[in-house]
């Protein structure tokens, strides 16, 4: 379908407005096979790119060595921490040996003084007691102290009018140890108020 032709007089612009150009405009010369590509053209990486993904490769490798390094670090720390352990109870084992001795001479001498047998197992007590403080784990089985219950397990109540109120009355089973290193708490009675 053919189209018409079209009035331009409509086109003009009003009086007084600027005057568009009049006259022939040269024609943009015809791209050769020089010209240098646009930037939507496909075409290889350029020197930039190159530099870009040579250093994404240098970061890359360096993240792996890091990766691998701290992997290794934390193999040798675990490996470290068990030979630690071992040691540690191989010294506590080796402290309480001796108790173990002296206990096994008290069964032995058991049929010829029986009043020894209870010197040497007081005796053998004190020893063990000694070898955990040795350990840094003191007995606490003090009475009349303020009840701790940080340091001390209430296992009773008991109506004492000897003893001021919420102190410790008796000590059932000592404890060992300070609050942040503590092996147990001391099992205690507490006095109450009357």
């Amino acid at each position: 379908m053919p189209i018409p032709p079209q009035d331009r007089s409509s086109d003009l612009p009003p009086e007084g407005a600027a005057q568009p150009p009049q006259g022939h405009l040269p024609e943009p010369a015809p791209p050769t096979a020089e010209a240098e590509p646009g930037p939507d053209a496909a075409t290889g990486p350029t020197g930039v790119e190159d530099e870009y993904a040579a250093a994404l490769k240098e970061v890359e490798d360096r993240w792996r060595r890091a990766l691998a390094d701290l992997d290794n670090l934390r193999k040798r720390h675990a490996r470290e921490l068990d030979r630690e352990r071992a040691v540690e109870r191989a010294r506590t084992a080796a402290a309480f040996l001796p108790v173990i001795d002296n206990l096994e001479l008290a069964l032995n001498h058991a049929g010829s003084d029986p009043g020894a047998i209870v010197e040497g197992v007081r005796a053998v007590r004190d020893q063990a007691v000694s070898i955990l403080e040795r350990l840094g784990y003191e007995r606490h089985a003090e009475t009349g102290v303020p009840f701790d219950p940080s340091r001390h397990e209430v296992v009773g109540v008991v109506q004492d009018p000897g003893a001021e109120p919420n102190t410790v009355a008796q000590v059932l089973r000592p404890g060992y140890g300070e609050a942040e290193r503590q092996l147990r708490p001391a099992a205690v009675t507490v006095a109450k108020r009357e």
